[in-house]
């Protein structure tokens, strides 16, 4: 059976609605993940302002009755990530189910964290208001675990305060959701503000370049042979240099990444929120041709809320999408 994808949110930092981010979409990060199965889990990536329009298909559907029940996979705590949790309707009906997930702190429990952003002042239902029943599972950096018949493993990132990646296995068909993460080369970034940035190409300290030749390999892996990868391509190049300790990479490490570990299809992820349809366009054009000048056996697109792929299939991106 397939495993479908669909972007709901697909913006890094902050949602930007507006005539220039209409065709890509203005929401933060959010993927749904459905089996054919109407028996199988829904399984969430991330809960960005994205999640408030899925809250509301939700609706119409079991949640809207009490009866649903879904896994939601989060990378890690920034806001741009968990922003849409307190609007997610299906949080506030009686009976359902949702299962949380996010990489474990030294510093809080998870509950905490998304207890804390709708404490007064800051917004004015408090989370124990939510009626559905919600239970946390923090995880390693390496964990591993079923969501019914989808086999999880997780891998670590670079990024401040540090992110996971989510490989899920379903049936023979595989996808990797790798966001937030700068690239394995010029700096470790943990839980620690770095205020200056280094010079990209400067050499590391042994240990720091160890640990990072490490997670790169963790990366490598879970993306092995996988049938589709979302990627953190916030910046390009010339963007990272002036901000790698922003934790975030550019289109060429990913299609790096995807091509070592012999990845069928790469989507483009997390858009700047300054980058613009058009230049989106440009942006995955060049790539396209430079895949295929390497001749990379690799299918680009970029994501775009609405976008829906069949993972395991080469499909065509809607016309209103691609539009140029």
């Amino acid at each position: 059976m397939p495993m479908r994808v669909r972007f709901w949110g697909v913006r890094g930092s902050f949602p930007v609605p507006g005539p220039t981010t209409m065709r890509y979409g203005g929401n933060t990060s959010c993927v749904e993940v459905r089996l054919e199965d109407p028996q199988a889990p829904r399984i969430i990536l991330d809960a960005g302002t994205g999640l408030r329009r899925l809250g509301k298909e939700m609706m119409q559907e079991a949640f809207g009755r009490g009866a649903g029940e879904a896994h939601l996979l989060v990378t890690h705590t920034h806001w741009d990530h968990i922003q849409g949790l307190p609007f997610f309707a299906p949080l506030y009906q009686r009976g359902n189910r949702f299962h949380v997930y996010a990489r474990q702190r030294n510093d809080t429990h998870l509950r905490a964290i998304f207890a804390t952003q709708t404490e007064n002042p800051y917004f004015s239902v408090p989370f124990d208001a939510a009626a559905a029943h919600v239970q946390f599972t923090e995880l390693s950096d390496h964990a591993a675990f079923e969501i019914g018949p989808v086999r999880v493993r997780c891998t670590r990132l670079n990024h401040p305060w540090i992110a996971i990646a989510y490989r899920l296995d379903y049936e023979g068909r595989s996808l990797a959701y790798v966001t937030d993460t700068a690239p394995f080369r010029d700096i470790l970034i943990e839980q620690q503000f770095i205020s200056q940035p280094p010079r990209p190409g400067e050499p590391l300290p042994p240990g720091d370049a160890a640990k990072l030749a490490a997670m790169r390999q963790g990366v490598v892996a879970l993306c092995e042979g996988a049938d589709l990868v979302i990627y953190d391509t916030q910046f390009t190049p010339e963007e990272y240099a002036t901000r790698p300790h922003w934790g975030h990479s550019c289109p060429e490490d990913a299609i790096e990444i995807a091509a070592e570990a012999g990845a069928h299809a790469l989507v483009l992820f997390h858009h700047a929120p300054e980058r613009t349809d058009s230049q989106i366009d440009a942006l995955l054009q060049q790539h396209r041709a430079e895949v295929a000048r390497r001749k990379l056996p690799l299918v680009l697109y970029a994501a775009a809320e609405g976008l829906e792929l069949v993972v395991g299939a080469q499909q065509d991106v809607p016309a209103q999408v691609m539009a140029r």
